[in-house]
């Protein structure tokens, strides 16, 4: 027979207190912990809201304040005469009009004239160009292509000589082709 429970008695604070079960107050208690637990979590984000907030007043109160200007890095030391001619020289090189330069050379050359060097002077604006042909006729008509081309200004034959080691005995020659700018 199941037990049955009669109980007469006027509900009070002691007679709920006392019909509690052990369940009932593991909760109660767990989440009283739970609440002082998020409270304590709000407090400390609260503080370190207004420390954040102390901190921005800060900081919008000094920049509101005058400007202070940081002095520059010292200035480095001069360069030298070699490093500057080294460099300068350097620079030349990189600013040569390579391109057109080998354009205006390889559109002249024909067939018949095979280019051995091409040795460009930037200071000069000029090119010194090695070739061999197989007749004086084939060089000559190089050396006139050139002077056509509309990057050289001036062209000129410097030297020339005849290979007598080579069977075919090819015309070795050098020309130097001045170059305008552009």
């Amino acid at each position: 027979m199941k037990r049955v429970r009669i109980d007469f008695a006027p509900p009070s604070l002691a007679r709920t207190l006392h019909r509690t079960g052990v369940l009932a107050w593991s909760l109660a208690l767990l989440a009283l912990l739970l609440c002082a637990g998020a409270g304590f979590i709000g407090w400390q984000t609260m503080a370190r809201q207004r420390a954040l907030d102390t901190q921005l007043a800060l900081v919008r109160a000094q920049s509101a304040g005058p400007v202070v200007v940081v002095a520059a890095a010292p200035p480095l030391p001069p360069i030298g005469a070699p490093q500057a001619a080294a460099l300068n020289a350097a620079v030349m090189q990189l600013n040569l009009p390579w391109r057109a330069l080998r354009d205006a050379v390889a559109d002249a050359t024909p067939k018949g004239v095979a280019l051995l060097a091409l040795e460009p002077d930037p200071r000069r604006r000029s090119m010194k160009i090695t070739a061999e042909a197989k007749t004086s006729d084939e060089m000559i008509g190089y050396i006139e292509r050139l002077k056509r081309q509309e990057l050289f200004s001036g062209v000129a034959l410097l030297r020339h000589e005849i290979n007598e080691l080579d069977p075919n005995k090819p015309i070795r020659f050098q020309i130097d082709a001045q170059w305008s700018a552009r």
